[in-house]
């Protein structure tokens, strides 16, 4: 009986062993797959939700991602200088605030710069946009994976007044972002530019803050701004872009193999998302005019040349790089 309950005895501690080796051994693996913090403005219902989720499934293997939308984790603006202090693996970046600290890359971000989608992912897949992206990445410590479009920019504004020209955008009150990129490029519509955080457009709207608003179709109809809006003008001054970034340090634990996977992932999901997006947009135009919204066509020429003469004798193309607007108009 003794010998039997020596045996009984021994067996148990045999599969608590091999139990808590298993444990270990897990908790070990999971300790090897880090989590990846995202942070983004857009909401859940954003096609770019489910852009970082496709993305999250494909790298699962590599790294967990954990979500965050609506600026609950950063706030806009924030995002990138968290990138840069390490509270942060993953952001949706906007290229202006990359030009808040590298004022070459304003030129990413001025007025009729890219023609559509397909120039802009031409763009970031040439030399040129290379160089571009490695500026970035050796003075601010982060890689991007590349730009996720998200909708053509238009101005979007309360009142019924019609905008045919810039010099109609005179005394109007155009929330834009936080950021002096942002802010001039308010100012080259011929509006006057109100630095506002996306989450309070909508009440700055209804309130009378401001007096219009410029986002892509998808983006005013996922925060609801055409509730507070009476037309829209399809001035289509920005091929609007993010860039999906990952700090240096994230990116440089990743095996070369891992890089590569990740890359191709990221790849497929931002084209998806832009496809989607693009869909998106035509749909959108039919649903807002039902709901009631005048949406028209202003002299977009005018808006291009005026916006355009305005970068060009500013101060802010001079940090552009040499020949670098000509190499992307050729594109």
């Amino acid at each position: 009986m003794a010998g039997f309950t020596r045996r009984v005895l021994l067996g148990g501690a045999a599969v608590v062993a091999l139990t808590m080796g298993q444990l270990f051994s897990g908790a070990a693996m999971a300790q090897d797959k880090p989590v990846l913090r995202f942070s983004a403005v857009f909401s859940d219902q954003d096609i770019r939700a489910q852009m970082v989720q496709q993305l999250g499934r494909a790298v699962a293997d590599t790294a967990s991602l954990e979500l965050h939308y609506g600026g609950t984790l950063f706030t806009q603006g924030t995002e990138l200088v968290a990138l840069q202090r390490g509270n942060l693996e993953m952001g949706n970046i906007a290229p202006q605030d990359i030009a808040n600290q590298i004022p070459a890359w304003s030129l990413l971000t001025s007025a009729y710069l890219f023609r559509d989608p397909d120039h802009l992912m031409a763009f970031f897949a040439s030399d040129a946009g290379a160089e571009m992206k490695k500026l970035a990445e050796d003075q601010l410590g982060i890689h991007i994976l590349g730009p996720t479009f998200f909708g053509t920019r238009h101005v979007g504004l309360k009142s019924d007044k019609k905008i045919s020209t810039p010099a109609d955008m005179a005394g109007v009150r155009l929330r834009m972002p936080p950021g002096e990129a942002w802010q001039f490029l308010g100012e080259a519509l011929g509006a006057n530019p109100t630095a506002m955080a996306y989450a309070e457009v909508y009440t700055g709207l209804q309130t009378g803050a401001i007096d219009g608003q410029d986002n892509p179709l998808p983006n005013v109809q996922n925060m609801k701004f055409y509730e507070v809006m009476s037309q829209i003008a399809l001035t289509s001054h920005l091929v609007a872009f993010d860039l999906l970034t990952i700090s240096t340090s994230a990116w440089e634990a990743m095996s070369a193999e891992q890089q590569a996977a990740f890359q191709a992932a990221a790849d497929e999901a931002m084209a998806w998302s832009a496809a989607e997006h693009l869909k998106r947009e035509v749909e959108l135009a039919e649903f807002f005019k039902a709901e009631g919204l005048d949406i028209y066509a202003p002299d977009v020429d005018a808006f291009r040349q005026a916006a355009q003469a305005k970068y060009l004798s500013s101060p802010i193309s001079a940090d552009w790089p040499e020949g670098m607007l000509d190499r992307i108009n050729a594109m």
